[in-house]
């Protein structure tokens, strides 16, 4: 049963990479967006090891009049999702909505989210209306959708889309979670007890380019699928076992063959064969290749570094004075190493 909690202070968290083009605008449409909540907010920008001047457009935006901006700074680029992750340890909000930097997703949809949040959800997903990426991008990415709502049995529309409001204990459960390989969206329904989705809109990138290239997506898509699930080795597991049985009835099938018209067959039929070979040999690099992937996961959960490092925090004074009684999510040193001026 959901019950209607009043939502007293929303931050906002955006991992920014290497856009300098659109930052002053995005956080202009931000802070315009979160004025309108009528509640106290912050602005948590993460500089994700950016090479342009966007974590200097951070820093000036954090040092300005008035500012609802905190900035944190990481030594290097260390992935979307971890950025994430590095925001979440330092915001003090009641809700938590996370966003991209791009302005595909338009900040103008954030009171729409902190509103179905205190009708008592946990977790708001969207699902964006009329999508403006290209051909390449959403088929593939419907697709991967509807592989994780199998494999996982989260139900959710759309996976890729970043705009998601979560409650702050939704967000304290999943920085208890030390694995590397995070995929937030997933992860955070797994502590949810209430989820939603609304729909947004999404409009065509208009500056900078788009930081998920083909072996991104390649890449997210075993995120994945192999942080949350077993089920890809489970299915590997029936394909062998099927490719086994087939095995088996063809050796039966030569045998006959074999009986009734003779060895002369078996010569005629050596294509074929190797054909069939290269088919199970290919099979067997794919189930490599996948247990490679969980074992690399091993690999780097069991060397413990880690997820990200923390150079430089900058607080802005309207944000210093809204979290003055307000408790963190959790201490700023859980799972960090910060330098802070």
């Amino acid at each position: 049963m959901k019950h209607n909690q009043h939502i007293e202070f929303v931050s906002i968290v955006i991992p920014v990479y290497n856009e300098e083009a659109c930052l002053n605008e995005l956080i202009q449409r931000t802070t315009a967006a979160a004025s309108h909540m009528g509640k106290k907010y912050e602005i948590v920008l993460i500089d994700d090891g950016s090479r342009d001047s966007s974590a200097e457009i951070i820093e000036a935006a954090a040092n300005s009049a008035h500012s609802h901006i905190v900035g944190i700074i990481l030594n290097r680029n260390y992935g979307q999702h971890n950025a994430i992750m590095a925001g979440f340890e330092h915001v003090r909000g009641d809700l938590i909505i996370t966003l991209d930097a791009d302005l595909q997703n338009p900040p103008e949809e954030i009171p729409n989210l902190v509103a179905k949040a205190e009708e008592g959800y946990d977790a708001v997903g969207t699902i964006r209306r009329h999508r403006q990426d290209s051909v390449l991008r959403r088929y593939p990415s419907k697709i991967i959708n509807k592989i994780v709502k199998r494999s996982t049995g989260v139900e959710m529309n759309d996976y890729g889309c970043m705009l998601r409001a979560y409650r702050r204990h939704v967000v304290k459960a999943m920085l208890a979670c030390h694995e590397r390989s995070t995929f937030i969206p997933i992860l955070a329904n797994g502590f949810a007890r209430h989820t939603a989705e609304i729909d947004v809109e999404h409009h065509e990138r208009s500056q900078g380019e788009s930081k998920y290239g083909f072996m991104n997506l390649i890449n997210l898509m075993f995120d994945l699928l192999t942080s949350m699930t077993t089920a890809p080795l489970r299915l590997l597991s029936l394909i062998g076992g099927g490719m086994a049985s087939l095995g088996v009835v063809f050796g039966l099938f030569l045998l006959v063959l074999r009986l009734i018209y003779g060895a002369q067959w078996g010569v005629d039929g050596i294509f074929p064969l190797f054909s069939i070979l290269f088919i199970f040999v290919g099979a067997q690099f794919i189930g490599l290749g996948l247990l490679g992937e969980y074992i690399g996961r091993i690999y780097s959960d069991v060397r413990a570094r880690p997820r990200y490092y923390v150079q430089d925090i900058l607080i802005g004074e309207a944000s210093k004075q809204a979290r003055d009684n307000i408790q963190a999510v959790s201490p700023v040193e859980l799972n960090t190493m910060s330098l802070t001026k």
